[in-house]
């Protein structure tokens, strides 16, 4: 399910949802439904790998990179190899 970016036509309220194929978003402040999509920004190349970083620490902590020797893990944890 893809993010998209909306600004409701009546309201004028700008935000993101959630939306499944076939299925129509409504506004979550008024309820309109007529709505336009807005082009969505990237994130900047640092902040992807800030997120990429971060889930791979909450990983680590839960268990899930347990199976990696413990120089492989160090290196995920580093950011010096993909998964």
């Amino acid at each position: 399910m893809p993010i998209y970016d909306y600004n409701c036509q009546g309201c004028g309220h700008p935000f993101e949802a959630l939306v499944r194929a076939g299925s129509t978003p409504a506004c979550p402040q008024c309820g309109n439904t007529a709505l336009e999509k807005q082009v969505s920004r990237l994130a900047p190349a640092g902040k992807i790998e800030a997120i990429r970083m971060a889930h791979r620490r909450v990983a680590a902590a839960q268990g899930h990179l347990d199976h990696y020797s413990p120089s492989d893990k160090a290196k995920l944890l580093q950011g010096k190899k993909n998964i």
